[in-house]
């Protein structure tokens, strides 16, 4: 990687992480060549993986300051690549980011040792935040998402990727046809 253009662009630039390393493992080339020069231009030397064999391969070679890592990938779960991160590195700070989040999954991530669990698409700046966020996490939100909300959300979005297919749709969530045609007919819950 080197240092160019902030591709995920973002006001009031956070501090940067001068002399910093960070492994970033995910499988969408696009996204971490995105990723990977708005990380430099924080002051970060990057260094890529694209499989958890990878990224643990590059822990072993030298555990890095901090982590970036996809939940899913070809070879197996991000997870892995966080445990040989904390078992080389103890203080190492860890993130996991995921195009389907979910509750149980989150809770895995952090007993791991991931110090945060990020939903894509996040920016550098949420990334940025959350590697050096320490123990100072910023106060949750004054409205959040109900449960609701946030499940009605994944429904809407899992129906769009399968094309707006709602047999398909069901299969995937595992859900009775009938039961995501009532919920798809629903307005969207506050």
């Amino acid at each position: 990687m080197h240092p160019s253009v902030d591709a995920f662009g973002g006001e009031g630039e956070p501090r940067p992480a001068t002399g910093q390393t960070l492994l970033i493992v995910d499988d969408d080339r696009a996204f971490v060549q995105r990723l990977g020069r708005a990380m430099e231009a924080r002051g970060y030397t990057v260094i890529v993986a694209e499989s958890v064999r990878e990224g643990v391969e590059s822990i072993e070679r030298s555990a890095p300051n901090f982590a970036v890592v996809d939940m899913r990938l070809g070879d197996g779960t991000g997870l892995d690549v966080i445990s040989a991160l904390k078992a080389r590195r103890p203080e190492a700070r860890g993130i996991v980011l995921t195009g389907y989040g979910n509750i149980a999954t989150a809770v895995t991530a952090v007993k791991m040792g991931a110090v945060d669990y990020l939903a894509k698409p996040a920016d550098a700046d949420e990334i940025h935040n959350a590697l050096i966020a320490g123990e100072n996490k910023p106060e949750p939100p004054e409205n959040p998402m109900s449960a609701d909300r946030v499940r009605w959300e994944h429904i809407q979005r899992v129906y769009e990727l399968c094309g707006r297919n709602v047999s398909e749709t069901a299969r995937r969530l595992n859900m009775h046809r009938r039961t995501l045609q009532r919920i798809l007919a629903k307005r969207a819950p506050r």
